[in-house]
């Protein structure tokens, strides 16, 4: 075969040299063949899937030719740690370990703050003296998460840099000053939203007259994010606050162009990864068509990230790290400026050395191993990124010009405009985690019954004072999404803790093992996830010898009766009988599967094989469990069968699909786990 290329190929195919001599593959000849594959079932409800947005996803996307979008360029972004320990004097020696391990910058806490999850430190001057003592304000990047109790921490820094004798515009300070995020997490105005305005611009006014760069404001997503919201809802919320910040600068007698510089971005980077860049890459389409719509050329903003906290799970926390590289990696490839990854411990209380030396290494790896800086917009000219991107843009732009139908951000957010739609979401979010359908690795799904605990530091969670309420409505939730699963794994293990016994569902396997491993694993996967142990074993079986005597063999090598002249004569030799047999006449199987199930010690029994093997077998099977005392659940959808199987004694089905939350709950309550 020649070496040379064919150039009757389009001038895209005559770069690969290795594919030179083949065909070129068209989309229709693709089809042909899923089609084949898909044995007549619908293309798009197998392959297409949708966002919370209801945009469509593709299996396949042709080359797109677009230009990059413009952001960060060919440089590593900032690898930010957190400062959150509210001893001042552990959070300087974390920090300063940190920076000398290799953190490029400190994201400062406070109580109270979108990113504080129960911790953080406060806003007094001496504070912040202790936590920034030693550290070199002109070289490491500093950005503050702030509430609306630490709101003056931004002025409290600033005298710290005078003091220091630090040139404000060396000092790579981002202010965070973020009244609109504070608001709708509070659900309420300390003061006229007017007031507030002119004493946020008033702050930032302050600040910049002193020499300091900025930027000062955040318009910040993560509230949506962690309230269940979308991509479009985060990115909408965010553009939308940018502009309300403008305006109020602009009352301030700032100009628009100066003004744009003051406003950064930070939004929520989650597992999702094709979302995650899309999402970041839209972010600055958007923001570049806002600046174009005031007649101004566009700039790139300054976007920060931080890995999304609905995310993170209590129950095997070292798959908080997989979804962190995947949240990393995502939003370092979508452009992101500054990331700050939550160490894999978060969602268990403040952590330790290692999941903070955890969540920097994994940022370095990323950089300067896997090179991933390298490439500016390194997803331009993806088809299917560049699809979402500008779905994701399209969406979010829609629902921006609704809120500002609605008098812009802050009446949006008092009229609950936002906060509707984000329920919205979170409740259809909330029903797929429910059902499976958005899985969650150690928690909903593959859950670890044995895992052993990790360290967090013995530090109470920090209390911030509400302030009082001058406008109230409706307000945001924080929320992780495996919460629901872990509240049943704490019941289960307040059993555990009590009587040193685990509630238990003994798996009654029926037949052949290739008639129940399917069901038998994934009815263990789904009880599990429930905390309730599942008690297996080889399966029970159901052939009898031929008419006229023989020995059966029941699951473990135990043998039954020979069979009896009744059994022999009946047209269904040794299958289970619809009614209890006469006394003597018991078939063994049934006997090695009630005494198995009792030796279990488990009240909960779940019927597992195929539907074969149910058709003829389900009903005597659970009918007997149901005599010694079972609660009776079949793994499988029921079909016409579902009459006589709950008559039988099954009170529950469990399938692909189905709410397993809700019937997890209802099986912990019949279980008495309170």
């Amino acid at each position: 075969m020649s070496n040379e290329p064919n150039t009757n190929k389009p001038e895209s195919d005559r770069t690969l040299r290795l594919a030179a001599e083949f065909p070129a593959a068209t989309e229709a000849e693709w089809r042909k063949l899923v089609g084949a594959a898909l044995k007549g079932a619908d293309f798009d409800k197998r392959l297409v899937s949708r966002t919370y947005d209801g945009l469509k996803v593709a299996p396949l996307y042709p080359r797109a030719h677009a230009a990059p979008v413009a952001g960060r360029a060919a440089v590593p972004w900032q690898v930010m740690a957190r400062v959150d320990h509210p001893d001042p004097g552990e959070a300087n020696r974390q920090a300063l370990t940190d920076l000398e391990n290799g953190a490029t910058g400190l994201t400062l806490v406070y109580g109270g703050a979108a990113g504080g999850y129960g911790y953080g430190i406060d806003g007094k001057k001496e504070t912040i003296a202790r936590v920034l003592d030693g550290v070199f304000l002109d070289a490491a990047a500093i950005e503050l998460d702030l509430s609306t109790a630490h709101r003056d921490a931004g002025a409290s820094l600033a005298a710290y840099v005078k003091q220091r004798g630090i040139d404000p515009k060396a000092a790579q300070i981002r202010f965070g000053l973020d009244p609109l995020g504070n608001r709708i997490r509070a659900g309420s105005l300390p003061a006229p939203a007017a007031e507030i305005d002119r004493l946020f611009a008033r702050m930032i006014g302050e600040l910049a007259a002193q020499g300091f760069t900025g930027p000062f404001a955040v318009a910040d997503g993560r509230c949506i994010h962690a309230a269940g919201g979308s991509e479009a809802q985060e990115l909408a919320f965010a553009i939308a606050g940018a502009v309300h910040y403008l305006r109020a600068l602009e009352a301030a007698g700032i100009a628009p162009d100066a003004g744009r510089r003051m406003i950064a971005f930070r939004l929520a980077a989650d597992a999702d990864e094709f979302l995650t860049i899309a999402k970041f890459r839209g972010l600055r389409k958007l923001w570049a068509r806002v600046e174009q719509a005031m007649g101004l050329a566009p700039e790139p903003a300054f976007v920060s990230a931080e890995t999304a906290w609905r995310m993170m799970t209590q129950r095997d926390p070292y798959v908080n790290m997989l979804r962190a590289t995947i949240a990393v990696t995502a939003a370092g490839v979508g452009g992101a400026d500054a990331i700050t990854a939550l160490p894999f411990t978060q969602a268990l209380g403040l952590p330790d050395a290692f999941a903070r030396r955890v969540a920097r290494n994994m940022q370095s790896i990323l950089l300067e191993e896997s090179n991933l800086y390298r490439v500016a917009d390194p997803a331009a000219g993806s088809g299917g990124i560049e699809a979402l991107t500008s779905e994701i843009a399209q969406a979010a732009w829609t629902l921006f010009q609704q809120i500002e139908q609605a008098g812009g951000a802050a009446a949006a957010i008092e009229q609950s405009l936002i906060q509707k739609k984000v329920a919205e979401t979170r409740a259809a979010r909330q029903a797929a985690i429910a059902k499976r359908k958005d899985p969650l690795t150690g928690a909903s799904d593959y859950p670890l019954l044995s895992e052993a605990s990790v360290a967090v530091l013995p530090v109470k969670p920090v209390t911030v004072a509400a302030a009082p309420a001058a406008v109230s409505f409706d307000a945001l939730p924080t929320i992780r999404l495996a919460e629901p699963f872990e509240a049943l794994r704490d019941r289960a293990d307040k059993q555990l803790k009590a009587t040193g016994l685990r509630p238990k569902v003994f798996l009654a396997n029926l037949g052949k093992v290739s008639d129940f491993t399917a069901r038998a694993t994934f009815a263990r996967n789904f009880y599990e996830a429930g905390g309730i142990e599942a008690v297996t074993n080889d399966g029970f079986a159901l052939s009898s010898p031929p008419p006229g005597g023989g020995r059966s063999t029941a699951a473990g090598g135990r043998e039954g009766v020979t069979t009896s002249p009744a059994q022999a004569a009946s047209p269904h030799p040794g299958r289970f009988a619809a009614d209890p047999p006469p006394p003597g006449e018991g078939l063994t199987n049934i006997a090695a599967l009630i005494e198995a199930f009792k030796k279990s010690g488990a009240k909960l029994a779940c019927l597992c094989s195929s539907d074969k093997v149910y058709e003829s077998e389900a009903a005597a099977a659970a009918q007997a469990l149901k005599n010694a005392g079972a609660i009776v659940h079949l793994a499988g959808r029921p079909g016409e069968r579902e009459a006589a199987l709950k008559a039988a004694g099954v009170s529950a089905f469990i399938y692909a699909g189905c709410d397993v939350l809700s019937t997890l709950q209802a099986t912990h309550d019949k279980l008495g786990l309170s």
